[in-house]
């Protein structure tokens, strides 16, 4: 995590968060960190699907025909949070931490991070096969921070 401060501080980049699932935990982890202060501009949780439509103007219809916890709302996450964030680079993550709300198709583990850098937007798929909540929550956050420590490489 300091190395992720570190480089981001040299390169003078700034990070924003829009979290579901980890609610919160990826802005606390940089927050907690001296000198986050110069790289962390926003964090927010929009947890609900209110939230998602009303903060990050996620189109509705998106959420009503893919789900929240979909590839579709995850890139529609990120992108609206480039807009309003004045971040270089724009991280979502939504998904199903558990224990309950999985099904066949969407399991509990199942999680959508997306990152935007510049006009860029990956989304990476994960699926998680620990099952408790916190575990998912965590290793959400660690496939997070690589994979923006990767897009600023």
């Amino acid at each position: 995590m300091k190395s992720l401060i570190k480089i981001l501080t040299k390169k003078k980049l700034k990070v924003s968060f829009a979290e579901s699932c980890t609610g919160g935990l990826l802005a606390s982890s940089i927050t907690s960190i001296s000198g986050a202060s110069k790289v962390f501009n926003l964090g927010l949780v929009t947890y609900s699907n209110q939230a998602k439509i009303n903060i990050l103007k996620v189109n509705k219809n998106i959420i009503k025909r893919y789900g929240s916890v979909s590839h579709e709302c995850c890139s529609a996450m990120v992108d609206n949070l480039s807009k309003i964030s004045n971040a270089n680079i724009n991280v979502s993550i939504t998904g199903i931490a558990g224990p309950k709300g999985g099904t066949k198709q969407k399991p509990v583990g199942l999680v959508y991070i997306g990152i935007k850098k510049g006009q860029k937007i990956q989304i990476n798929k994960c699926l998680f096969k620990i099952k408790k909540r916190s575990s998912i929550q965590k290793a959400t956050v660690r496939r997070a921070l690589k994979l923006v420590l990767r897009a600023i490489k």
